[in-house]
């Protein structure tokens, strides 16, 4: 095996920078998009943005708009209340997908206005003893209530029987399909909203949203969206989208690209004219929930209130508590309710009557557990749409390496390409030179020199995603006592490149978690902040007057190593523990990769073996893995070795790919 061993490797820097370039970097990169993400100052102009900004979160998020899909409700059970009753059911939010949920009726003559529920991070989803009490609150007051568990949670988990948390990398796995967790929701709401137009006891012109945390952020989207809702109330939700970068946000709050076209503000105006109140708590102690934050957008989007004639549906309220939806907030939400879709009151806090959560056995849809297949998973989702697409790509019959090569650098979203501004030379250590490039934006690339003793133009480049130190030294003595040049990099976020703030904020998450979530906030990738690092150590390389480049990367950093390939001239590819394909393999394992591995939409513009086909080097691939982790089979890589070769003779191309499987 090619482990990495205890790694007695110099340290670059000799004292640590004390500058968090990557957390700073990304920042200012917020800070500029929220100074520039400007909104319309009349209502003309407003109204033309209003569109675009709708049709780019459709488009960005994955939204699946089906509003004249059957809704196929079917009720598994209920629970009878004193003056409602509660109703365990199902429906279809996309084509053959459907929704775990509780519908709330009041008892009376209809129509009642009616509010959908969005919950957040908390255990048993729409059941929990919160979102139960908002519930319970709304339908005592004479509203239908309905309550979703949001998309992998509560019983649409990938064991009923287990809770999960659906962000992380199983969420995150949703934008390989071209999907996010946050598009899926809102489908699921938007539908919800379906349900609740199509039901008797419901009056379509009076209906609401609320939510709490994430579930406030579904709130806030779905308003965004659907003007069928009159009024919204997210709660501890409102902040800053410069705000998520480099925070503790979950991938449900992830819009792919989003600060490159909007900010939260411009979300907050798409509500107008139509009511909206916000809801913070004053110690709140997420950064991104903080009034401050909250503030922020609301002054911002009040203009756009204004100009709509709706400068009375905008308010927000604080409140002397964490976060949560409190007793206090509820009253506060009540009454807005009341006002806005009852015609009552004037929008101030209403007295609410009793709650009594009920246990959540007694309202689930399965309750032993027996679900229909329609009750898709993120596993099962991203396992069906991704064979799918991979279907698709084989029907290409006109193959283009430029037009292939063309789609992948806007798929992989490149960032500006790095300009050396010196280099600094930190003297030698048992044969290493310690080196950084240092850019013009002021990014430190730290690397080692090893120098043949012999003149040679050949040089073996190392990287790995947990940093120099994670590389194996029997590659590493290798390639010395053959007497080759030999450069070990950090690359962004790694090793001596790494950032201390971003590893402190994802705690138990998996590595590259903040990373990751921020860059596709910023429309960028981890894989196009590696492909950067490569460029600019290939592009030095070349200056140096190395002809003959062999880049011998792990795991995630493989992938980016070949992207790289597929568009320059590197001479051999060795990739250690690569994965072999992005198509979903199975729940367990799904962290065996870290978070820099996803790429919005890869499966849609083709595969690994399509990156493999492209690339001018000799491939090889040594213990080739699944998304999951298991090595690739003997069968299997029959499997993709004929892909290739498919590829290759449409692109006119040799085949120079191995896998090497039991190779040690």
């Amino acid at each position: 095996m090619l482990n990495a061993q205890e790694n007695m490797l110099p340290k670059v820097f000799e004292d640590k920078p004390k500058v968090d370039f990557i957390a700073s970097h990304y920042r200012l990169l917020a800070t500029s998009a929220f100074r520039n993400l400007t909104v319309a100052n009349n209502k003309a102009d407003w109204l033309k943005q209003k569109e675009a900004i709708k049709k780019d979160i459709v488009t960005y998020s994955g939204v699946h708009l089906s509003q004249t899909l059957p809704l196929e409700m079917k009720e598994t059970g209920h629970v009878q209340q004193n003056g409602y009753i509660i109703k365990n059911i199902k429906f279809q939010t996309r084509p053959n997908v459907s929704a775990t949920a509780n519908l709330y009726l009041p008892e009376g003559k209809g129509p009642f206005p009616a509010v959908i529920i969005t919950h957040g991070h908390w255990p048993d989803a729409r059941r929990s003893d919160l979102f139960q009490s908002v519930a319970q609150v709304l339908v005592q007051a004479g509203y239908v209530a309905l309550t979703i568990d949001a998309w992998g949670a509560g019983e649409r988990c990938t064991d009923i029987r287990e809770q999960e948390y659906h962000g992380a990398n199983l969420g995150a796995s949703l934008l390989n399909v071209g999907q996010s967790l946050l598009g899926m929701q809102l489908t699921d709401n938007i539908r919800g909203i379906d349900l609740l137009c199509s039901l008797p006891e419901v009056d379509p012109t009076n209906i609401g949203a609320t939510g709490a945390s994430g579930g406030g952020n579904q709130t806030m989207w779905l308003a965004a969206l659907d003007e069928r809702v009159k009024a919204a109330v997210p709660v501890v939700s409102v902040g800053t989208f410069q705000s998520y970068i480099m925070n503790s946000n979950c991938v449900c709050e992830l819009l792919p690209k989003g600060l490159t076209f909007t900010e939260e503000a411009a979300v907050l105006g798409l509500v107008a004219p139509r009511a909206l109140k916000i809801l913070s708590a004053d110690k709140d102690t997420n950064p991104s929930f903080v009034p401050s934050e909250m503030l922020k957008s609301y002054e911002r989007a009040k203009p756009l209130f204004s100009i709509m004639g709706a400068e009375n549906k905008l308010t927000y309220e604080t409140f002397d508590t964490g976060h949560g939806y409190w007793p206090l907030m509820r009253e506060a939400m009540l009454g807005w309710f009341n006002l806005q879709l009852k015609g009552k009151g004037d929008g101030k806090a209403s007295a609410t009557a009793e709650v009594s959560p009920l246990d959540a056995a007694r309202l689930a849809t399965y309750p032993n557990g027996d679900r229909d297949l329609n009750i898709e998973t993120t596993a099962s989702f991203c396992q069906s749409a991704g064979l799918l697409m991979h279907d698709q790509v084989f029907k290409q019959n006109d193959l283009s390496i430029d037009k292939k090569r063309a789609d992948l650098s806007l798929l992989i979203s490149q960032v500006e390409k790095r300009k050396v501004k010196e280099i600094r030379q930190l003297g030698m250590e048992d044969g290493w030179q310690k080196k950084i490039l240092v850019t013009e934006e002021g990014q430190s690339i730290p690397f080692l020199w090893h120098p043949a003793a012999a003149e040679d133009k050949r040089c073996r480049v190392f990287f790995h995603p947990g940093g120099k130190d994670s590389i194996s030294t029997e590659l590493i003595d290798h390639a010395i006592k053959k007497d080759e040049n030999v450069l070990l990099v950090d690359l962004w976020g790694t090793g001596e490149q790494s950032s201390a703030e971003a590893r402190a904020i994802d705690g138990q998450l998996p590595d590259f978690h903040t990373l990751s979530r921020s860059s596709i906030w910023l429309g960028r990738t981890v894989m196009a902040e590696w492909f950067a690092d490569i460029n600019v150590i290939y592009d030095w390389l070349e200056q140096q007057g190395y002809t003959r480049v062999e880049l011998n990367a792990y795991k995630e950093a493989a992938v980016a190593a070949l992207l790289f390939s597929a568009s320059n001239n590197i001479e051999v590819l060795n990739l250690y523990d690569a994965p072999y394909s992005y198509q979903f393999d199975q729940r367990a394992g799904i962290d065996f990769f870290n978070m820099a591995i996803h790429l919005p939409n890869v499966l849609q513009w083709g595969d690994i073996s399509l990156m493999a086909a492209l690339s001018s080097s000799k491939v090889c691939f040594y213990r080739p893995r699944s998304m999951s982790g298991r090595l690739l089979s003997r069968e299997r890589a029959k499997v993709l070795h004929n892909e290739i070769e498919f590829f290759t003779k449409q692109l006119h191309k040799p085949i120079k790919v191995e896998f090497l499987i039991n190779d040690n």
